[in-house]
């Protein structure tokens, strides 16, 4: 041929195999033959030394970096390349852009492109020509062949009938359908996961939950095309794909997910898996084959897992956190929309607030509204207790139900686990028995298998004894089975019980209550609930005043402390008190101590000597010495009226104004002598 010079052979010969993907790698043996064979052509062609490039092989040619075309590129340029073998044009390359590159540098440094009947000289504008028919050519087909390939991919899934992957709990069946898997512990250890997230709400608490108590799932490895299942720990993202996956709702879904396309240094990058709103999805066909839960429960589950994202958007409610806000994400501003923040203040941060702050942060405008949370906690807490009531001794019934299956369902699962221990460990001996004793090599292997299983088989063993003792342990007795029925019949103490964490009380909530407008008029606080299901009530709140909190003394026992600070002294004020019953803000008893830091706050003065009587005041003991009568005399005029005065409350010292006991009958009569009956009978007994 007279395209090769002595100039050629004096180069090297570069020949390039590629195949698209590993799938091809490992059936497609023929065409990658072929490619292989163009090494014997160079041969032939008069090339002794043949360089063959295959760092390529399984990657497609569609832009992505290719490690082997760069370094035939490279060597190309260094004009250590006398010709390039290939296949055909679409193994070099995908797309125009990249062939007429190859073409361009193969001309410039006097390259040969040959394939398996021809030889091309990018010099000549004839062969040039063809060259670039040759590449159009095989971009067209390309292009015309990946058109039809993904438009019979698309009628299938319209069909519902393309199944690339299948998920885990899943199986094929038949060609184009799938089935649940018949392993009982596969299907239990998924309807386990929806269990706990109905129960506990949130992704992270049931991947915790399964971490704590070395639950382990079923996950998909593919080795040889073959799919097999392993169990191992749970990660964050396989409790997440579970819970979000509509598969599992019994759901045909294609096209969650696109690709973007863009330059980056010359070079096409592509990002996959960015997903698709709902609405966007190219197929979804409900009731498609049996789901472990229901399309509703996993709509519902999808907008729980939004609402506890906290940076989704205005609409998120956010995640159950620790705190006593019990409205924290379902507050939102009646004046201008926004969502109410929570502010936790204090020495040990129990004062609450809600408010109004997303126009100050984002645009510098004056703050929107601001009340105390705790009037509008219990406010909102009645409402529900008062919705909720009828449904209470119903609930009892399912939280008794829900702690018996509790307590079980891991004993269940360890048992489902200690039953396909034991059937590995008799498949390990099958295969150990199955052995020619005298062939070492393999029966010393096969034993040690065995022995492995064993151990993991008398592991389980033991963790479904422990679990067993500790599922008698934790049963309901009889008297805790009647305390949750009781506390079913009375809501409002279950509400109040000290096991009662704010975190369950915010689920109650937010499980009856989608959201709450606040608006502020005047010293009042309007809440509109809208509640699950579209009805819609209104509370109002009585603001606090400013200086007032949740542990101020009510207004009674503080005008009392304030008389009795007339009269006694701070030790005989607590006592009375006491006696009485009468608590401080926080509902500690009174003490000396508190009722003179009460005194202090609230500008009260100590008790002195001599100041009742500066203010011309007796008391009962005072008065009977100088009426000369004994004090139930005194204490029987006060009670008929003959002689005027007061007591702060009972138990407090009578106060008699001295002008009014000088003005009383009892004192124009003198001290009596005799009975103080008419009964002639009565005598007196002389001192």
């Amino acid at each position: 041929m007279t395209r090769i010079t002595a100039e050629h052979l004096s180069r090297e010969a570069w020949v390039y195999v590629r195949q698209s993907t590993p799938d091809q790698v490992r059936h497609n043996r023929e065409s990658r033959g072929r490619q292989y064979g163009l090494e014997g052509r160079a041969r032939e062609l008069g090339w002794p030394e043949v360089v063959v490039i295959d760092d390529d092989l399984g990657q497609s040619g569609g832009g992505t970096h290719r490690p082997g075309y760069d370094r035939l590129l490279a060597a190309v340029c260094r004009s250590e390349v006398g010709v390039v073998l290939s296949l055909e044009a679409s193994r070099l390359a995908r797309n125009g852009r990249e062939w007429h590159t190859l073409i361009d540098y193969c001309g410039l440094v006097g390259c040969l492109l040959a394939d398996e009947t021809s030889v091309y000289d990018p010099r000549l504008p004839d062969d040039r020509l063809l060259l670039g028919m040759k590449g159009t050519l095989s971009e067209m087909e390309l292009s015309t062949l990946r058109h039809r390939s993904d438009e019979a991919l698309h009628r299938k899934a319209r069909r519902g009938e393309l199944f690339t992957m299948v998920a885990v709990g899943y199986v094929r069946d038949g060609r184009d359908g799938i089935a649940m898997d018949p392993d009982r512990r596969v299907q239990e250890a998924i309807s386990l996961v929806f269990r706990k997230f109905d129960e506990l709400g949130s992704v992270r608490q049931v991947h915790l939950w399964l971490r704590h108590e070395a639950m382990e799932l079923p996950a998909q490895v593919h080795e040889l095309s073959q799919r097999r299942i392993v169990w191992k720990l749970p990660v964050y993202n396989s409790v997440y794909h579970i819970l979000t996956n509509p598969v599992y709702a019994g759901a045909y879904v294609f096209g969650r997910s696109r690709s973007r396309t863009w330059l980056e240094d010359g070079r096409k990058r592509v990002a996959r898996g960015i997903k698709r709103e709902r609405e966007d999805w190219e197929v979804l066909i409900r009731d498609h084959h049996q789901g472990y839960i229901g399309w509703a429960d996993y709509e519902r589950n999808q907008q729980l897992i939004a609402d506890n994202a906290t940076r989704h958007g205005a609409a998120a409610r956010g995640p159950v956190r620790k705190g006593e806000g019990l409205l924290a994400g379902l507050l939102r501003c009646g004046h201008c929309g926004r969502r109410l923040h929570v502010a936790y203040s204090g020495e040990q941060g129990h004062t609450l607030r809600y408010h109004c702050r997303g126009a100050h942060l984002n645009h510098g405008t004056q703050r929107c509204i601001s009340f105390g949370g705790y009037r509008v906690n219990e406010a909102v807490g009645r409402e529900v207790l008062r919705v909720l009531e009828p449904l209470a001794m119903e609930a009892a019934v399912r939280a008794i139900d829900e702690r018996e299956r509790r307590s079980i369902e891991v004993l269940h699962q360890a048992e489902l686990a200690l039953e396909s221990a034991r059937f590995e460990e008799r498949r390990a001996r099958r295969q150990y028995d199955a052995v020619d004793p005298d062939n070492r090599l393999v029966a010393g292997e096969l034993e040690r298998r065995w022995n492995d299983r064993l151990t993991v088989v008398r592991q389980r063993e033991q963790t479904v004894s422990e679990l067993r003792q500790r599922t008698e342990r934790d049963a309901l007795s009889a008297d805790e089975r009647e305390e949750y029925l009781a506390l079913g019949a009375d809501l409002e103490r279950a509400w109040t019980h000290e096991r009662a964490n704010p975190e369950s009380r915010k689920r109650i909530v937010r499980a009856a209550l989608v959201e709450i407008v606040a608006t502020v008029q005047g010293n009042r606080i309007l809440l509109r609930l809208h509640w699950q299901g579209g009805d819609h009530t209104e509370v109002t709140v009585r603001k606090h005043r400013t200086g007032s909190h949740r542990w101020t003394t009510d207004v009674e026992t503080g005008a009392l402390v304030a008389e009795l600070a007339r009269l006694m002294r701070d030790r005989s004020i607590a006592s009375l008190l006491s006696r009485l019953g009468k608590t401080t803000g926080k509902g500690n008893p009174w003490t000396e101590a508190r009722v003179r830091s009460y005194r202090t706050s609230h500008g009260i003065a100590v008790y002195r000597e001599g100041e009742r009587e500066e203010r011309g005041e007796l008391t009962l003991q005072e008065a009977a010495e100088r009426l000369e009568v004994s004090k139930m005399t005194v204490l029987r005029e006060i009670r008929r009226g003959v002689i005027p005065a007061r007591q702060a409350c009972k138990g407090a010292p009578w106060v008699i104004a001295v002008r009014d006991l000088e003005r009383s009958q009892l004192a124009k009569a003198g001290a009596r002598q005799g009975p103080v009956t008419p009964d002639p009978r009565q005598k007196t007994l002389a001192l």
